[in-house]
C-alpha cells in the first residue's frame, strides 16, 4: 500500500522503516528538516510539506499521524483536512484521549473522510520486533488497511485487531498505559527491597535473570530491567524523576468515573508525581525502564 507518515520522530520514523522493509511506499513528513534527511536515508519518501505528502499519495489515500496527543493532532488535522478528499483515511497512531478521537472521527466523518484511532505499543523495539496495535473505526476502513496494520504487527494474524467504534483504540491503549505503569512499579518497588538489604549484598541482575526462567513474575518488562541492571547495577548517574505520558491520569480519571477501584494504577501514578520531590532508588529504576523499552529521555543526576 502507499501511506503517508506525518511526523518522523522516534516512533513514526521507525514505524514508516517497517513499513517500507514489509514492501509498502511510504512519503513521511516531519517540520523538522534533520528529521526529513534521516527518514530520506532509511527508504522513506521525504515529503517537504502536507501538500507535497498528500499528492504523493493516490487516493483513496491513507494518512497516518504519529505526533504527541492534545493540541498538535488538532492542528495538524486543521492543515491537512483542506488537501484530503472523501474516501480518504487518517489513522491516528499517538497516545490521544480516546473522547477526543470521538469527536474528531465525528468531524472527519462529516467531510466524507474516515478517522481510525490506532493505540500502538512496541517502542523503540517495535521496528524489529513489530507493534502492538489496537484499532477503533469503522469495520470497512480497518478491513481496507489490514496490510498496513499485519505488516507493523508482530505477525500478520497477531499483535492487532480492531477492538470497536471510534474513540475504541485509543481506549485500550490507555487502560494498556495505566497496567504498565502498575507492572513497572512493582518490579521497582521489589527491587528497591532487595537493593536495602545490605547484609546479603543482592546482585540485582543475577536475581532479575533467575526470574526471567520459569519464574510467575517473568515478562517482557523484566528481561529489559534485567538489561537495565546488566547497564548499570547502582543506576549511578539516574535521577530518581520519573515522566509519565498523561494516561495514566485518564485511566485513574476512569477507573473514578465508572465506579471502577483501581489502587494499584492510581497509586503508581501517584509515585511517579512523587519521584519529582524525593530521592529513590525505586523510581531510579523506573526512569531506566522507560529508557530501555521506549528510549525515553533519562534526566541525569
Amino acid at each position: 500500500m502507499q501511506l503517508g507518515m506525518i511526523g518522523l520522530g522516534r516512533m513514526g520514523a521507525n514505524m514508516a522503516e517497517r513499513l517500507v522493509r514489509g514492501g509498502h511506499q511510504v512519503t513521511g513528513y516531519d517540520p523538522g528538516e534533520a528529521a526529513r534527511e534521516q527518514a530520506a536515508g532509511r527508504g522513506i519518501v521525504a515529503a517537504a510539506s502536507l501538500q507535497q505528502l498528500v499528492d504523493s499519495l493516490a487516493a483513496p489515500r491513507a494518512v497516518w499521524l504519529m505526533v504527541p496527543a492534545g493540541r498538535i493532532v488538532d492542528e495538524t488535522l486543521a492543515r491537512l483536512l483542506p488537501l484530503l478528499a472523501p474516501g480518504d483515511t487518517v489513522i491516528d497512531g499517538g497516545n490521544s484521549f480516546y473522547k477526543d478521537s470521538q469527536r474528531r472521527a465525528g468531524e472527519l466523518a462529516a467531510a466524507g473522510i474516515a478517522y481510525v484511532d490506532c493505540g500502538t505499543s512496541g517502542g523503540v523495539w517495535g521496528l524489529s520486533e513489530g507493534y502492538s496495535l489496537m484499532i477503533g473505526g469503522g469495520e470497512a476502513e480497518v478491513e481496507r488497511l489490514r496490510p498496513l496494520f499485519a505488516t507493523l504487527a508482530p505477525a500478520p494474524d497477531s499483535g492487532w485487531g480492531r477492538v470497536g467504534p471510534s474513540g475504541a483504540g485509543h481506549y485500550s491503549k490507555m487502560v494498556h498505559n495505566g497496567i504498565e505503569y502498575g507492572l513497572m512499579q512493582a518490579y521497582a518497588e521489589g527491587f528497591a527491597i532487595l537493593q536495602h538489604k545490605q547484609e546479603f549484598a543482592l546482585d540485582l541482575h543475577q536475581i532479575a535473570e533467575i526470574w526471567r526462567d520459569g519464574s510467575v513474575v517473568r515478562s517482557w518488562l523484566l528481561d529489559l530491567t534485567s538489561d537495565a541492571l546488566k547497564k548499570n547495577p547502582t543506576l549511578a548517574g539516574i535521577a530518581p524523576y520519573v515522566e509519565d505520558s498523561g494516561e495514566g491520569r485518564w485511566t485513574a480519571a476512569e477507573a473514578i468515573e465508572l465506579n471502577v477501584a483501581a489502587p494499584v494504577i492510581t497509586l503508581s501514578l501517584l509515585e511517579r508525581l512523587r519521584s519529582r520531590d524525593d530521592d529513590s532508588f525505586t523510581d531510579k529504576l523506573l526512569a531506566a525502564m522507560r529508557n530501555e523499552f521506549g528510549g525515553h529521555a533519562i534526566k541525569r543526576g
